[in-house]
């Protein structure tokens, strides 16, 4: 069980790596080809402002992903730093509670995903929904990270540094 865990957590890993270097990558060279091409010749390409707003989510939610996976976010543990050996249950209750809470997320948007298909990008054509759907899919990766945690948590001997790393 606990390969699949991992081989799953390392395949989000890699797919939200690469999701966030293309998309840092290709925005550079977009908005860097632009200012060069409004210095050389004073125009502009008319998609690259559009490009790379589209692909701001991308990079958002693959960054937040990846900061779920290694516990790289804002935690109060004032309150179970005092429950000893107790805290495993309501780190573990809490991870599932809140991978429920991103499944929700996911199940709200829904019909934001469903109406923003019909609106395009000016220029480019891209339906609203490719961007709601990268929020969604964020959700489903987030949820899916907390719930890998969860054996973690459960497993702990109670150890300050073990739980503090595994809670999300």
């Amino acid at each position: 069980m606990n390969t699949c865990i991992d081989w799953v957590n390392r395949g989000i890993g890699l797919a939200c790596r690469l999701v966030l270097y293309a998309t840092l990558a290709l925005t550079f060279l977009i908005l860097s080809a632009n200012v060069g091409l409004r210095y050389v010749s004073g125009t502009s390409l008319a998609w690259a402002s559009e490009l790379p707003e589209l692909m701001f989510p991308w990079i958002i939610m693959s960054g937040v992903v990846l900061a779920a996976q290694h516990g790289s976010h804002i935690a109060v543990v004032l309150l179970t730093q005092r429950l000893g050996r107790s805290r495993r249950w309501v780190l573990a209750g809490g991870a599932i509670t809140v991978a429920l809470l991103y499944l929700g997320l996911t199940w709200a948007s829904l019909p934001l995903w469903e109406i923003s298909a019909d609106e395009y990008t000016p220029i480019l054509n891209v339906p609203g929904s490719v961007t709601v759907g990268c929020l969604m899919a964020g959700f489903v990766l987030l949820a899916v990270v907390t719930l890998t945690q969860v054996p973690t948590l459960w497993r702990s001997t109670g150890t300050d540094a073990e739980l503090e790393g595994a809670s999300t």
